[in-house]
Protein backbone atom coordinates (compact mmCIF):
# COMPACT_ATOMS: atom_id res chain seq x y z
CA UNK A 1 0.00 0.00 0.00
CA UNK A 2 1.04 3.75 -0.46
CA UNK A 3 0.11 6.56 1.93
CA UNK A 4 -0.14 9.98 0.41
CA UNK A 5 -0.63 13.63 1.19
CA UNK A 6 -1.02 16.82 -0.43
CA UNK A 7 0.22 20.15 0.88
CA UNK A 8 -0.16 23.66 -0.26
CA UNK A 9 0.86 26.88 1.10
CA UNK A 10 -2.17 28.97 3.29
CA UNK A 11 -2.39 32.07 1.76
CA UNK A 12 -3.82 35.57 2.37
CA UNK A 13 -3.61 38.67 0.20
CA UNK A 14 -5.64 41.48 1.33
CA UNK A 15 -5.01 45.56 0.21
CA UNK A 16 -7.22 47.17 2.55
CA UNK A 17 -10.16 49.24 0.98
CA UNK A 18 -10.26 52.76 2.52
CA UNK A 19 -11.84 56.05 2.18
CA UNK A 20 -10.90 59.56 2.22
CA UNK A 21 -13.29 61.80 3.28
CA UNK A 22 -12.09 65.42 3.56
CA UNK A 23 -15.15 68.46 4.29
CA UNK A 24 -14.37 72.26 4.06
CA UNK A 25 -16.96 74.08 5.91
CA UNK A 26 -19.07 76.80 3.63
CA UNK A 27 -21.76 77.44 6.38
CA UNK A 28 -23.49 80.95 6.98
CA UNK A 29 -21.61 83.49 8.66
CA UNK A 30 -23.99 85.60 10.58
CA UNK A 31 -22.74 89.27 12.90
CA UNK A 32 -24.72 90.84 15.41
CA UNK A 33 -23.67 93.86 16.61
CA UNK A 34 -24.77 97.58 18.21
CA UNK A 35 -24.37 100.76 15.94
CA UNK A 36 -22.58 103.82 17.73
CA UNK A 37 -24.78 106.05 18.91
CA UNK A 38 -28.02 103.61 20.03
CA UNK A 39 -28.97 103.46 15.75
CA UNK A 40 -29.20 100.11 14.21
CA UNK A 41 -28.98 98.48 17.58
CA UNK A 42 -28.50 95.05 15.80
CA UNK A 43 -27.15 94.31 12.25
CA UNK A 44 -27.43 90.29 10.18
CA UNK A 45 -26.36 89.40 7.26
CA UNK A 46 -26.74 85.42 6.18
CA UNK A 47 -26.00 84.24 3.14
CA UNK A 48 -27.73 80.89 1.37
CA UNK A 49 -24.50 80.17 -0.12
CA UNK A 50 -21.08 81.59 1.23
CA UNK A 51 -18.89 80.19 -1.60
CA UNK A 52 -16.51 82.02 -3.22
CA UNK A 53 -17.94 83.26 -6.49
CA UNK A 54 -21.25 81.67 -6.34
CA UNK A 55 -24.59 83.61 -6.73
CA UNK A 56 -26.04 83.46 -3.10
CA UNK A 57 -29.59 84.92 -1.59
CA UNK A 58 -28.66 87.69 1.24
CA UNK A 59 -31.07 88.28 4.12
CA UNK A 60 -30.76 91.52 6.09
CA UNK A 61 -32.25 92.30 9.26
CA UNK A 62 -31.49 95.86 11.22
CA UNK A 63 -33.21 96.93 13.97
CA UNK A 64 -34.30 100.56 13.11
CA UNK A 65 -34.35 103.66 16.22
CA UNK A 66 -35.62 106.42 14.31
CA UNK A 67 -39.33 107.21 13.46
CA UNK A 68 -38.26 110.16 11.57
CA UNK A 69 -38.60 110.30 7.65
CA UNK A 70 -36.58 107.58 5.68
CA UNK A 71 -36.24 107.55 1.95
CA UNK A 72 -33.70 105.26 1.08
CA UNK A 73 -31.24 102.96 2.30
CA UNK A 74 -27.84 102.47 1.81
CA UNK A 75 -25.78 99.08 1.73
CA UNK A 76 -22.35 99.48 1.28
CA UNK A 77 -19.95 96.35 0.75
CA UNK A 78 -16.07 96.71 1.85
CA UNK A 79 -12.85 94.62 1.88
CA UNK A 80 -10.83 95.84 4.63
CA UNK A 81 -13.36 97.61 7.37
CA UNK A 82 -17.11 98.46 8.46
CA UNK A 83 -16.99 101.61 9.85
CA UNK A 84 -18.75 104.29 8.50
CA UNK A 85 -16.68 107.14 7.11
CA UNK A 86 -13.38 104.96 6.24
CA UNK A 87 -12.17 104.32 2.94
CA UNK A 88 -13.96 101.53 1.86
CA UNK A 89 -12.31 99.15 -0.93
CA UNK A 90 -14.33 97.32 -2.54
CA UNK A 91 -14.36 93.32 -2.82
CA UNK A 92 -13.29 91.61 -5.79
CA UNK A 93 -15.53 89.91 -7.52
CA UNK A 94 -18.48 91.04 -5.33
CA UNK A 95 -21.69 91.97 -7.50
CA UNK A 96 -24.87 93.70 -6.13
CA UNK A 97 -26.29 95.59 -9.42
CA UNK A 98 -28.39 92.88 -10.61
CA UNK A 99 -30.30 91.51 -7.27
CA UNK A 100 -33.94 92.02 -6.55
CA UNK A 101 -35.99 92.29 -3.72
CA UNK A 102 -37.76 88.96 -3.40
CA UNK A 103 -39.16 90.00 0.59
CA UNK A 104 -39.48 92.90 2.82
CA UNK A 105 -41.10 93.78 6.23
CA UNK A 106 -40.88 96.45 9.04
CA UNK A 107 -40.13 99.54 6.51
CA UNK A 108 -41.35 98.93 3.45
CA UNK A 109 -41.93 99.84 -0.38
CA UNK A 110 -38.48 99.89 -1.67
CA UNK A 111 -36.92 99.12 -4.87
CA UNK A 112 -32.94 99.13 -6.14
CA UNK A 113 -32.07 102.29 -7.10
CA UNK A 114 -30.66 102.83 -10.49
CA UNK A 115 -27.41 104.56 -9.43
CA UNK A 116 -26.49 101.07 -7.06
CA UNK A 117 -23.10 100.24 -8.65
CA UNK A 118 -21.19 96.91 -7.69
CA UNK A 119 -20.15 97.19 -4.60
CA UNK A 120 -23.42 99.60 -3.04
CA UNK A 121 -26.80 98.84 -3.51
CA UNK A 122 -29.27 101.64 -3.06
CA UNK A 123 -33.05 101.15 -1.65
CA UNK A 124 -35.60 103.92 -2.58
CA UNK A 125 -38.88 104.79 -1.82
CA UNK A 126 -41.18 107.64 -1.52
CA UNK A 127 -39.94 109.16 1.82
CA UNK A 128 -42.12 108.42 4.42
CA UNK A 129 -42.25 107.50 8.35
CA UNK A 130 -39.68 105.21 9.50
CA UNK A 131 -40.93 102.39 11.74
CA UNK A 132 -38.51 101.44 14.45
CA UNK A 133 -38.20 98.08 15.24
CA UNK A 134 -36.90 94.75 13.31
CA UNK A 135 -36.79 95.53 8.90
CA UNK A 136 -36.06 92.36 7.04
CA UNK A 137 -35.20 92.70 3.58
CA UNK A 138 -34.01 89.74 1.34
CA UNK A 139 -32.11 90.05 -1.60
CA UNK A 140 -31.68 87.49 -4.90
CA UNK A 141 -28.83 87.25 -7.42
CA UNK A 142 -25.85 89.03 -5.17
CA UNK A 143 -22.35 87.79 -6.51
CA UNK A 144 -20.29 86.28 -3.93
CA UNK A 145 -16.75 88.09 -3.67
CA UNK A 146 -14.22 85.78 -6.01
CA UNK A 147 -11.89 85.12 -2.76
CA UNK A 148 -12.52 83.11 0.62
CA UNK A 149 -11.83 86.01 3.69
CA UNK A 150 -14.15 88.20 5.83
CA UNK A 151 -15.67 90.87 4.70
CA UNK A 152 -17.97 94.20 5.71
CA UNK A 153 -21.35 95.90 5.06
CA UNK A 154 -22.02 99.34 6.27
CA UNK A 155 -26.08 99.80 6.27
CA UNK A 156 -27.27 103.41 6.10
CA UNK A 157 -30.56 104.96 6.00
CA UNK A 158 -31.29 108.44 4.26
CA UNK A 159 -34.50 111.09 4.37
CA UNK A 160 -33.80 111.41 0.43
CA UNK A 161 -34.69 108.97 -2.19
CA UNK A 162 -31.26 108.69 -3.50
CA UNK A 163 -28.91 108.25 -0.17
CA UNK A 164 -27.88 111.60 -0.84
CA UNK A 165 -27.50 114.11 2.56
CA UNK A 166 -26.82 112.94 6.21
CA UNK A 167 -27.41 109.46 6.93
CA UNK A 168 -29.70 109.14 9.52
CA UNK A 169 -29.34 105.24 11.21
CA UNK A 170 -26.54 103.67 10.79
CA UNK A 171 -24.17 100.62 11.33
CA UNK A 172 -21.67 97.69 9.96
CA UNK A 173 -21.59 94.22 10.60
CA UNK A 174 -19.06 91.28 9.02
CA UNK A 175 -19.67 88.32 6.99
CA UNK A 176 -17.40 85.38 5.57
CA UNK A 177 -17.01 84.07 1.92
CA UNK A 178 -15.27 80.21 2.22
CA UNK A 179 -14.06 77.90 -0.55
CA UNK A 180 -16.39 75.62 -1.70
CA UNK A 181 -17.03 72.32 -0.11
CA UNK A 182 -14.71 69.75 -1.40
CA UNK A 183 -15.78 65.89 -1.19
CA UNK A 184 -12.91 63.57 -2.18
CA UNK A 185 -13.43 59.62 -2.36
CA UNK A 186 -10.36 57.09 -2.80
CA UNK A 187 -11.07 53.80 -3.44
CA UNK A 188 -7.57 51.80 -3.27
CA UNK A 189 -7.25 48.58 -5.67
CA UNK A 190 -7.76 45.30 -3.16
CA UNK A 191 -7.76 41.57 -3.52
CA UNK A 192 -9.34 39.36 -0.76
CA UNK A 193 -7.93 35.79 -1.30
CA UNK A 194 -7.31 32.55 1.11
CA UNK A 195 -6.78 28.90 0.94
CA UNK A 196 -7.99 26.36 3.41
CA UNK A 197 -9.31 23.03 4.25
CA UNK A 198 -11.89 25.07 5.75
CA UNK A 199 -13.41 27.77 5.14
CA UNK A 200 -16.78 30.19 7.07
CA UNK A 201 -18.78 31.78 4.49
CA UNK A 202 -17.58 34.42 3.36
CA UNK A 203 -14.38 35.01 5.86
CA UNK A 204 -10.74 34.59 5.17
CA UNK A 205 -10.30 34.67 8.58
CA UNK A 206 -11.58 31.48 9.35
CA UNK A 207 -9.50 29.53 6.58
CA UNK A 208 -7.73 26.74 8.82
CA UNK A 209 -5.55 23.62 7.39
CA UNK A 210 -3.12 22.87 5.00
CA UNK A 211 -3.22 19.45 4.37
CA UNK A 212 -5.57 17.03 2.60
CA UNK A 213 -4.55 13.14 3.96
CA UNK A 214 -5.77 10.66 1.03
CA UNK A 215 -4.38 8.02 3.77
CA UNK A 216 -3.51 4.59 1.96
CA UNK A 217 -4.51 4.31 -1.20
CA UNK A 218 -5.29 1.26 -3.50
CA UNK A 219 -6.12 0.53 -6.71
CA UNK A 220 -9.70 -0.90 -6.18
CA UNK A 221 -11.32 2.67 -5.32
CA UNK A 222 -10.23 5.91 -5.41
CA UNK A 223 -8.48 8.18 -3.14
CA UNK A 224 -10.30 12.25 -2.62
CA UNK A 225 -9.27 15.43 -0.70
CA UNK A 226 -9.91 18.34 -1.23
CA UNK A 227 -9.24 22.44 -0.94
CA UNK A 228 -11.53 25.77 0.00
CA UNK A 229 -10.83 29.17 -1.94
CA UNK A 230 -11.78 32.49 -1.00
CA UNK A 231 -11.74 35.30 -3.49
CA UNK A 232 -12.79 38.82 -3.55
CA UNK A 233 -11.62 41.74 -5.43
CA UNK A 234 -12.76 45.37 -6.53
CA UNK A 235 -10.12 44.73 -9.85
CA UNK A 236 -12.49 46.34 -12.77
CA UNK A 237 -11.35 43.33 -15.13
CA UNK A 238 -11.57 40.45 -12.67
CA UNK A 239 -9.35 38.17 -11.82
CA UNK A 240 -7.39 34.63 -12.19
CA UNK A 241 -6.73 31.47 -10.17
CA UNK A 242 -3.95 29.15 -11.43
CA UNK A 243 -2.76 25.84 -9.53
CA UNK A 244 1.67 25.40 -9.91
CA UNK A 245 3.14 22.38 -8.49
CA UNK A 246 3.37 18.73 -9.20
CA UNK A 247 1.85 15.18 -9.14
CA UNK A 248 2.10 13.07 -6.50
CA UNK A 249 5.84 12.06 -6.21
CA UNK A 250 7.70 9.59 -3.63
CA UNK A 251 11.01 9.84 -4.74
CA UNK A 252 11.49 9.03 -8.08
CA UNK A 253 8.18 7.53 -8.75
CA UNK A 254 4.94 9.65 -9.51
CA UNK A 255 1.64 8.90 -10.05
CA UNK A 256 0.31 9.82 -13.84
CA UNK A 257 -0.97 13.53 -13.95
CA UNK A 258 -3.93 13.84 -16.13
CA UNK A 259 -2.75 16.26 -18.76
CA UNK A 260 -6.25 16.29 -20.37
CA UNK A 261 -9.41 15.70 -18.47
CA UNK A 262 -10.83 12.07 -17.94
CA UNK A 263 -13.46 10.03 -15.43
CA UNK A 264 -11.80 9.10 -12.76
CA UNK A 265 -10.71 4.86 -13.42
CA UNK A 266 -9.87 3.31 -10.09
CA UNK A 267 -6.57 0.58 -10.85
CA UNK A 268 -5.21 3.48 -13.33
CA UNK A 269 -2.72 5.77 -12.38
CA UNK A 270 -4.21 9.66 -11.96
CA UNK A 271 -3.72 12.64 -10.54
CA UNK A 272 -6.62 15.12 -11.33
CA UNK A 273 -8.94 18.01 -9.84
CA UNK A 274 -11.36 19.87 -10.57
CA UNK A 275 -14.36 22.63 -9.03
CA UNK A 276 -17.68 21.16 -9.38
CA UNK A 277 -19.82 18.76 -7.38
CA UNK A 278 -19.16 15.16 -8.57
CA UNK A 279 -20.75 12.27 -8.24
CA UNK A 280 -18.58 9.96 -9.49
CA UNK A 281 -16.54 9.87 -6.83
CA UNK A 282 -19.00 11.27 -4.70
CA UNK A 283 -16.81 14.48 -3.44
CA UNK A 284 -17.05 18.42 -4.44
CA UNK A 285 -19.44 21.83 -4.40
CA UNK A 286 -20.08 24.06 -7.07
CA UNK A 287 -19.12 27.35 -6.79
CA UNK A 288 -21.16 29.46 -3.88
CA UNK A 289 -21.41 33.40 -2.94
CA UNK A 290 -22.59 36.61 -4.41
CA UNK A 291 -19.67 36.61 -6.99
CA UNK A 292 -20.11 35.55 -10.44
CA UNK A 293 -16.64 34.23 -11.42
CA UNK A 294 -16.54 30.55 -12.85
CA UNK A 295 -14.15 27.74 -13.05
CA UNK A 296 -12.46 26.88 -16.47
CA UNK A 297 -11.94 24.68 -19.08
CA UNK A 298 -11.88 20.99 -18.09
CA UNK A 299 -11.89 22.22 -14.31
CA UNK A 300 -15.54 23.06 -14.99
CA UNK A 301 -17.42 19.79 -15.49
CA UNK A 302 -18.40 17.73 -12.88
CA UNK A 303 -16.86 13.64 -13.10
CA UNK A 304 -14.30 15.15 -15.26
CA UNK A 305 -10.50 15.51 -13.61
CA UNK A 306 -7.20 17.06 -14.69
CA UNK A 307 -4.34 18.24 -13.34
CA UNK A 308 -1.78 20.68 -15.69
CA UNK A 309 0.87 23.13 -13.80
CA UNK A 310 0.64 26.97 -14.29
CA UNK A 311 -3.39 26.08 -15.30
CA UNK A 312 -6.14 28.69 -14.67
CA UNK A 313 -8.73 27.09 -12.26
CA UNK A 314 -11.06 29.60 -12.39
CA UNK A 315 -12.12 33.21 -13.25
CA UNK A 316 -13.92 36.41 -13.29
CA UNK A 317 -14.36 39.16 -15.97
CA UNK A 318 -15.40 41.93 -13.84
CA UNK A 319 -15.64 42.91 -9.99
CA UNK A 320 -16.05 40.20 -7.89
CA UNK A 321 -17.73 39.78 -5.14
CA UNK A 322 -16.74 36.64 -2.36
CA UNK A 323 -17.04 33.70 -4.19
CA UNK A 324 -15.97 29.92 -3.13
CA UNK A 325 -14.49 27.48 -5.04
CA UNK A 326 -13.99 23.98 -3.71
CA UNK A 327 -11.32 22.29 -5.02
CA UNK A 328 -11.73 18.54 -5.55
CA UNK A 329 -8.55 16.21 -5.48
CA UNK A 330 -8.52 12.46 -7.33
CA UNK A 331 -5.54 9.66 -6.26
CA UNK A 332 -5.54 6.38 -8.45
CA UNK A 333 -3.06 3.90 -8.58
CA UNK A 334 -2.73 0.21 -10.24
CA UNK A 335 -1.16 -2.54 -9.02
CA UNK A 336 2.30 -2.04 -9.97
CA UNK A 337 2.33 1.31 -7.99
CA UNK A 338 5.86 1.46 -6.00
CA UNK A 339 5.05 1.48 -2.32
CA UNK A 340 6.15 5.22 -0.50
CA UNK A 341 4.70 8.23 0.94
CA UNK A 342 3.49 10.52 -2.09
CA UNK A 343 3.59 13.90 -1.34
CA UNK A 344 3.06 17.25 -3.53
CA UNK A 345 3.04 20.93 -2.51
CA UNK A 346 0.53 23.01 -4.52
CA UNK A 347 0.58 26.54 -4.81
CA UNK A 348 -2.92 28.81 -6.29
CA UNK A 349 -2.07 31.92 -6.83
CA UNK A 350 -4.71 34.61 -7.49
CA UNK A 351 -4.18 37.67 -9.75
CA UNK A 352 -6.41 40.91 -9.88
CA UNK A 353 -6.58 42.59 -13.24
CA UNK A 354 -7.13 46.77 -12.89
Amino acid sequence: MSHTRTRFPHHIVSLTLGTLLLLSAAGVFMSFGTARGAQLQSRELRLSTSEAGARSRYHLLVVAQSSTTIGSIRVQFCANTPLIGDVCVAPLGLDVRDVNITSQSGMMGFSVHPSTTANVLKLSRTPSAGVPGNAIYEFDNVLNPSSAGSYYARVETYASTDTTGPNIDYGGLSFSIQSGLSVHLTVPPFLIFCVGNTIQPYDCKTASGSYADFGELSSTHTSIGQTKLLVCTNAELGYTIRVQGTTMLSGINAITALGSSDVSRPGQSQFGMNIRANSTPSIGQDPQGPGSGTPTGSYGTPNQFKFVSGDILASSSTTENYRMYTISYIVNVDKKQPAGIYVTTLTYIALSSF
